[in-house]
C-alpha cells in the first residue's frame, strides 16, 4: 500500500468515494471524530503540573484504533485528513498520539486539509501536504481545558445549591446572561404614546386615493406624542389646500448579498425555513459530506460549513460568473468583488459556504435530496449565485406636499432591473416596490379624501430567537461558528430557556442559575471578558500567545470564586411542575422531571413510591376514534408524530398536527400541513388556509 488517509467523521466518512478519488494505491479510513479526550470522571487537568491535560482513549474507540494500527503498518505514507479547522487539527494530533505515529521513523506523516469533498480538492490537498499546526491544536486544547474548568468547577456548586443535573458553561452562561438581560429590558419597558397622521390624497388619473405621511413643518420633522398635539395639527389643517411642492425622481440600488457564513446561514434558515440552528448544522453536514446525486454519484454539494469568512476561491468565483453569463446574460454578472472587509474576529482559514459546483442547480439535484436537504441546498445555491450578480435597481419618486404650514411626504419605488433578485429574494425585499403616483408636477393641487390619524405605542425589544441570538453572539465576539448551535441546544435541553413560536423565554430555573452566575461568577458571564478570551484563543491559534499563559491567568480566579460560592451561597429550591396525571400506585399528582432523555413523570412520594412513566405532551385535541387525548410522540429514529394516549388499545396516529378546529363541512378532524388545514375524512376533502381555520 502506498498511502493511508485518515479522516474524522465529517471529512472522509464516505471512504469508498474518497478511495475512488485517490485510486487503488490509497486506503481510506475514518476515525469517526475524536479518539482521545479528557476523562469524564475527573477534571482531567493536572493543576499541580502546570495544567497538563490528561487524555484518555474515548470509550468505544478501542476497536477503531486497533483497526487503524493494522492499516498503518502496511502504509508508506500516512495522511491525516481531518476537518479544516481547530477541532480538525486537534483530532489529527490526537490520532498521531494515539497511534504513536510520531514515534515511527520509517513512516512519512502528513497533514492535509480541503474545504470541499470533491475529486479536485482532495487530489490537490495531496500535492501540498504539511505538518500538524500545533498553534491550532493548542488553541483547541485551551478552549477545551477552559470549558472543562468552568463546567467541572461551577456545575457541582449548582448541583449542591439548586438541584442535580444542572450545568454551567463558558459560552452557554454568557448566552443565558444575554437572554436574561433582554428579558429584564422587556419587563422594565415603559411604552410611550405616539401618533401617525396620513392624508388620503386624490391624484388626477389615479382611481384610488394615495396616502401621504405627515412629516412636519418648514423647520423640519415633527413627532406627534399626544392626542392634544394631534388635535392642534388637525385644527390647523382645516380648509387648507394640498399642493405639490417638490417632485424628485431618482434611482436606488440594492446590493447583492454576500455568501453565507455559519451564523448567517443559521439565521436565514431559521427565518425562511423555520429550522433550528441544530437542524441547519446537521443538514449542512450531510450536504458537505456528500449525497448521492443521480448521474453524478456521491457528491459533496457544499464547502465546509463552519466558517466566519466570506472569502471565495478564485476558481469558484470565475465558474459562478460564467454560469450567470450563460444563463442570465452579461448584464447580470457582478463587476468587481462583492464581500465585506475582514476584521480581527474572522478566521480566514477557509471559504464562505457555497456550492462546490454551481452547475449542480437545485433543479438538477431536487429528485436526489430529501425535502429539507433540498431546501437548505437551494438556499445556499441561490445566495451564492446572487452574490456574484449585479445589484437590483429601483426607480424612485419622492414627493413633498404642502398643506398650510405643514408638509406631507409620499414615496414610491419600482423595480427597473432585478439583478440578483432574479435568483434570490429575501423576505424584506418582497414588498419594496409600491404603486406609482401617476404624473405629478410641482404646483399641482391634490384633492383630500380624508385625514387618518392612528395611535401607536413604542414596543419593547423583541425576545431573542435562535437566529437573533446567534447574530448577537457573533456581534459580541462570543463563541465561534462551531459553538452557536450546541450552545443554544444545551440551554434549551437544560430547561434554562423555553422555546415558543421561535422566541426564547427564560424559565424560573434559568433565572435562578443566571442570578447565581452573576453574583458568584461575574467574570464568567461578563460579555467583554468572554469576548477577550475568544481574542486570546485566536492569538494562541496564530502563535502569538502561549496557551498555558491563558490558562494560568484564568484558573486561580475561578478556583477562588468556586470556594467562596461553596461557603457563602445559599441553597435555592425550585419546585417541580405538577401534572394532572395521577399516580396509580398512591394517588398523588405526578410531577414533571428531567433526565438524560428529556421529560418524564415521577411520583412526588419518592422514595416511598418510585413510580415513573413517560411524559406525553397533550395538544388539547381529542382522538377522533376514542375521544381520549392526542399526545406528541416520537419514533425510534426521533421523528415526531401525533398519537392517541391510549395506544396500543387505540391505533390513531397522524404525521401532521391535528387542529383544534373541526371541519366546517363534515365536523371531522382537521390536520395542519404546510400553510393549509386538511380534513382527514376522505369523503369530504375540505381544504383551507391555516389562518382561516384559527
Amino acid at each position: 500500500m502506498y498511502g493511508e488517509v485518515f479522516g474524522n467523521c465529517g471529512v472522509t466518512c464516505k471512504s469508498e468515494d474518497d478511495k475512488k478519488f485517490l485510486g487503488a494505491n490509497y486506503e481510506v479510513d475514518a476515525s469517526n471524530g475524536h479518539v482521545r479526550d479528557l476523562p469524564k470522571s475527573q477534571l482531567g487537568v493536572d493543576i499541580e503540573n502546570d495544567y497538563e491535560p490528561k487524555y484518555i482513549t474515548i470509550r468505544g474507540k478501542g476497536d477503531v484504533l486497533a483497526k487503524l494500527r493494522k492499516e498503518v503498518k502496511k502504509a508508506e505514507k500516512i495522511y491525516l485528513a481531518t476537518d479544516p479547522d481547530r477541532e480538525g487539527e486537534a483530532i489529527a494530533w490526537h490520532l498521531m498520539k494515539a497511534l504513536k505515529l510520531d514515534e515511527m521513523k520509517d513512516k512519512q506523516i502528513y497533514r492535509i486539509s480541503f474545504n470541499e469533498i470533491t475529486k479536485n480538492a482532495v487530489k490537490a490537498s495531496l500535492k501540498s501536504p504539511r505538518e500538524i499546526d500545533m498553534n491550532l491544536v493548542d488553541a483547541q486544547q485551551t478552549r477545551r481545558i477552559l470549558d472543562r474548568m468552568v463546567g467541572y468547577g461551577i456545575s457541582p456548586v449548582l448541583w449542591a445549591k439548586v438541584k442535580r443535573g444542572l450545568s454551567a458553561g463558558r459560552v452557554q452562561s454568557v448566552a443565558m446572561r444575554m437572554i436574561c438581560d433582554r428579558e429584564d429590558e422587556i419587563n422594565s419597558f415603559i411604552p410611550e404614546e405616539y401618533w401617525n397622521l396620513d392624508a388620503e390624497l386624490q391624484i388626477p388619473g389615479v382611481k384610488k386615493s394615495v396616502p401621504a405621511h405627515f412629516y412636519g413643518d418648514k423647520n423640519g420633522k415633527i413627532a406627534i406624542h399626544k392626542k392634544e398635539e394631534l388635535d392642534e395639527i388637525l385644527k390647523k389643517l382645516e380648509n387648507v389646500s394640498y399642493l405639490v411642492e417638490d417632485v424628485k425622481k431618482g434611482e436606488r440600488t440594492k446590493k447583492a448579498p454576500i455568501p453565507f457564513i455559519t451564523s448567517t446561514l443559521q439565521q436565514e434558515a431559521s427565518k425562511t425555513l423555520n429550522f433550528s440552528t441544530q437542524k441547519t448544522m446537521r443538514l449542512a453536514q450531510q450536504l458537505y459530506e456528500g449525497v448521492d446525486v443521480k448521474g453524478h454519484g456521491t457528491v459533496g454539494l457544499i464547502t465546509y460549513l463552519r466558517t466566519d469568512s466570506t472569502r471565495v476561491a478564485e476558481e469558484a468565483d470565475v465558474a459562478a460568473r460564467a454560469f450567470i453569463r450563460e444563463n442570465y446574460g452579461e448584464n447580470y454578472v457582478a463587476v468587481g468583488e462583492n464581500g465585506k472587509k475582514s476584521n480581527a474576529k474572522i478566521q480566514d482559514a477557509h471559504e464562505a459556504i457555497r456550492p462546490t459546483n454551481i452547475s449542480l442547480t437545485p433543479a438538477i439535484v431536487k429528485d436526489s435530496l430529501q425535502r429539507d436537504l433540498f431546501r437548505l441546498y437551494q438556499l445556499i445555491w441561490k445566495r451564492f449565485t446572487a452574490s456574484r450578480m449585479q445589484p437590483a435597481v429601483y426607480e424612485t419618486t419622492s414627493v413633498k406636499v404642502g398643506a398650510g404650514e405643514y408638509d406631507f411626504t409620499m414615496a414610491s419605488s419600482k423595480l427597473s432591473f432585478d439583478g440578483f433578485m432574479s435568483v434570490y429574494v429575501q423576505e424584506e425585499d418582497k414588498e419594496e416596490s409600491s404603486a406609482p403616483f401617476g404624473k405629478l408636477e410641482k404646483g399641482m393641487e391634490l384633492g383630500l379624501a380624508g385625514l387618518v390619524p392612528s395611535q401607536h405605542f413604542t414596543q419593547p425589544p423583541a425576545h431573542y430567537t435562535e437566529a437573533s441570538l446567534v447574530k448577537a453572539l457573533e456581534e459580541q465576539g462570543i463563541g465561534r461558528p462551531s459553538t452557536y448551535a450546541p450552545t443554544i441546544t444545551t440551554i434549551i435541553a437544560r430547561r434554562y430557556v423555553a422555546k415558543e413560536n421561535k422566541n426564547l423565554y427564560v424559565t424560573e430555573l434559568g433565572e435562578v442559575v443566571n442570578r447565581i452566575m452573576k453574583n458568584s461568577f461575574a467574570s464568567i458571564v461578563d460579555i467583554n471578558f468572554t469576548a477577550n478570551l475568544e481574542y486570546l484563543l485566536d492569538k494562541v491559534g496564530d502563535g502569538s500567545v502561549q496557551w498555558k499563559t491563558v490558562v494560568r491567568n484564568f484558573y486561580p480566579d475561578l478556583e477562588e470564586a468556586v470556594k467562596t460560592a461553596e461557603k457563602e451561597l445559599e441553597s435555592v429550591t425550585i419546585a417541580d411542575e405538577v401534572s394532572d396525571e395521577i399516580c396509580e400506585n398512591c394517588g398523588r399528582n405526578m410531577v414533571i422531571k428531567y433526565g438524560p432523555h428529556g421529560r418524564f413523570l415521577a411520583c412526588p412520594g419518592f422514595p416511598e413510591c418510585k413510580n415513573t412513566k413517560p411524559y406525553l405532551e397533550k395538544i388539547g385535541v381529542p382522538c377522533p376514534k376514542c375521544g381520549k387525548d392526542i399526545v406528541i410522540k416520537k419514533t425510534k429514529k426521533g421523528r415526531k408524530y401525533y398519537g392517541c394516549v391510549d395506544n396500543p388499545d387505540c391505533d390513531f396516529m397522524s404525521w401532521q398536527k391535528p387542529s383544534t378546529k373541526k371541519c366546517p363541512e363534515c365536523g371531522g378532524m382537521m390536520v395542519e400541513k404546510g400553510n393549509k388545514c386538511l380534513c382527514i375524512n376522505e369523503n369530504c376533502g375540505y381544504v383551507c388556509a391555516i389562518s382561516e381555520n384559527k
